[in-house]
């Protein structure tokens, strides 16, 4: 895991001072080994942020040159089948100095082009310089496990992997995106290619882009999609079928996920997924280090008996981990490392948790991944009971429920955006029930600090990446995989994780157990009205001791409305969104906590907007 800079260019590049400044932006991410490269005319350069994981040698050092291919890489990520991949190259004659999978990427890019990208196995981010072509290659890996932000002004391409690095370029502009905000305040992220600031891009999952140094212009395309979904002609296994695929699917990416020259840990919550891939790995290996975190101020959410049955029964070496009360002042700390603010109090936890386990390991294997591939949350259920007994009522109806509950029913009321779900048509669509602001609750957070009339865009955006298929289920975990998943759960695990030097690998988001779980595997073996994740509780069953509870589902979470009735954090968060510098109506965010006292649960949208509020401080942005 690593942290990658760039810049190439139509013209000679004057000055070379902020590549240094960049790469230090982002040295958390590789605190062994740090390098830079230029281009002899001075239109490329290149820099790394090494965190050694495979190859601890000089020889894996970045950039990394291919004298034969005449190319240049930075690489972030790791390719789990690059040994597979180069004893492949090696019959088809090339050579290694090394034995990192960095080395191997060069090689298959020699060897296939920009086709190389089908045949890795990984999470990645990587810009490969091809000086014959006179073109920057540009990649990530399909679920978006590692960023790559960029942008391209005046005949240039700058990247990075982290959004603050770009902020170090000359006269980069530090304008908020009103439309990314709008996204932001709807949904509690920015998706896709969206970003928060103007003139800068994500690079989505499973996309790649070429920058033409002649042209000084890019082109970009998605290289990678999920399968058709299974249909009853297609869908030819047995259960019983299924369940060995699945089984044999997990062990083998758990296996190559666990290879590294450092020490490797898993992250052991004592749920259904990561039980699961403490049972691979004691299949892989002889002695398999376990990490469970508790914290000492929420003993409600402590998970670490249901982990404790897991280590016991199949023996590994258990770690027990108590975090410290969590302080409000961390929420600065971390609104700088998220270049991009999130609306997810759950990264405070996830902080502690890489924070603690960094101490024992550098490797860590987590069970991201699960809820999206194989329907495990809550309201997939409700969704399907929802479609099954109220999609047949006539639309006038239903329609005239959901606006009756967005009229009458404050913000923060229990079930307020599942009544207004009814108006969806949910043959076709799906409803935002994950709405935190609707679009008359956004424009009166702007009004007066922002251009009039505020660009309502949220709504279209979401509904447009809506995938247009007919099964309920497969629709909503598509749309979660490609957008939830990717811009929040994995964003916010690999900032946490890599603030602290560590990384974090998802076994379940190997490119094949995606590829299974969206082409083969049945919506009846995924969620019903009435459960979650039946194709895994089914291996759980098999593989797990009989007293483990797989019914039990318990979210990373804090007690943040508990602590927002008084306090520190209380009077942290009204210090922060009542002060006169703050962007969002005082009026609006008043009310907000006049709601939070009276019951509603606000508590997640007021951390939203003390995210935003301490982001936009800590790097001087403005509308």
């Amino acid at each position: 895991m690593c942290g990658i800079v760039g810049i190439a260019s139509r013209d000679c590049v004057p000055e070379r001072g902020f590549l240094k400044l960049a790469s230090d932006a982002i040295a958390h991410r590789g605190p062994d080994d740090a390098g830079e490269w230029w281009s002899d005319d001075s239109r490329v350069g290149l820099a790394h942020r090494r965190l050694a994981i495979v190859d601890l040698s000089s020889a894996g050092h970045q950039p990394m040159r291919d004298p034969l291919g005449g190319t240049t890489i930075v690489f972030n990520g790791e390719i789990y089948n690059f040994l597979d991949l180069q004893r492949q190259l090696a019959e088809l004659g090339h050579t290694f100095r090394s034995h990192s999978d960095t080395e191997v990427i060069l090689a298959a890019y020699r060897q296939w082009g920009v086709e190389c990208l089908a045949r890795l196995n990984g999470m990645f981010a990587f810009a490969i310089y091809d000086e014959a072509r006179q073109r920057l290659f540009l990649a990530r890996d399909r679920a978006g496990e590692k960023p790559l932000f960029y942008a391209v002004r005046n005949g240039a391409l700058v990247f990075a992997s982290e959004l603050k690095a770009l902020m170090e370029t000359p006269a980069f502009p530090r304008r908020i995106d009103p439309e990314a905000l709008d996204l932001y305040l709807a949904i509690g992220y920015v998706p896709g290619e969206n970003c928060i600031l103007q003139d800068a891009r994500k690079l989505p999952a499973a996309h790649a882009l070429l920058f033409d140094l002649g042209a000084g212009s890019a082109r970009c395309w998605r290289y990678w999609q999920l399968p058709d979904p299974p249909t009853a002609q297609t869908a030819g296994a047995s259960d019983q079928d299924l369940l060995q695929s699945f089984e044999t699917l997990l062990e083998d990416a758990v296996r190559r996920q666990m290879q590294a020259d450092v020490p490797v840990g898993v992250l052991l919550s004592g749920g259904v997924d990561s039980s699961l891939i403490t049972a691979m790995a004691v299949r892989a290996s002889s002695q398999v280090n376990t990490f469970t975190v508790g914290f000492s101020d929420f003993a409600n959410y402590d998970e670490s008996p249901h982990a404790r049955l897991i280590a016991r029964h199949f023996g590994t070496r258990h770690l027990e981990l108590k975090a410290d009360h969590i302080e409000p002042e961390l929420l600065a700390r971390l609104a700088r490392q998220y270049d991009e603010p999130m609306l997810d109090s759950s990264m405070l936890p996830t902080f502690l948790v890489s924070q603690l386990v960094r101490q024992h390991c550098t490797v860590a294997l987590g069970g991201d991944g699960g809820d999206e591939l194989f329907g495990g949350y809550i309201h997939h259920g409700r969704l399907l009971w929802t479609q099954e007994r109220f999609g047949r009522l006539p639309t006038s109806l239903r329609r005239a429920a959901a606006s009756l509950a967005r009229v009458v029913l404050p913000t923060g009321f229990r079930g307020r955006n599942w009544l207004q779900s009814l108006a969806c048509d949910f043959n076709r669509s799906l409803p935002l029930i994950a709405a935190y602001f609707d679009g008359k609750e956004r424009q009166q957070l702007m009004q007066g600090s922002a251009p009039r009339p505020w660009p309502l865009v949220a709504e279209s955006v979401w509904r447009a990446r809506i995938p247009a298929v007919e099964d309920l289920l497969q629709r909503v975990t598509r749309l979660e995989f490609a957008t939830y998943m990717a811009d929040d759960i994995l964003v916010k695990v690999d900032r946490a994780s890599m603030l602290n030097s560590l990384e974090v690998r998802a076994p379940l988001l190997d490119h094949r157990m995606i590829e299974f779980a969206f082409g083969q595997v049945p919506s009846r073996l995924k969620a019903t009205p009435h459960e979650k994740k039946i194709l895994l509780k089914r291996l759980a069953t098999k593989v797990l001791p009989p007293e483990f509870d797989r019914q039990r589902k318990q979210g990373f979470s804090i007690p943040l409305a508990a602590w927002l009735k008084a306090g520190p954090w209380r009077s942290y968060f009204r210090d922060v969104l009542l002060d006169q510098r703050c962007m969002f109506d005082r009026k609006s965010v008043a009310q907000l906590f006049l709601g939070q006292d009276r019951g509603r649960h606000n508590q997640e949208r007021l951390f939203g907007l003390v995210q935003f509020e301490l982001w936009r401080r800590e790097y001087g942005a403005t509308l």
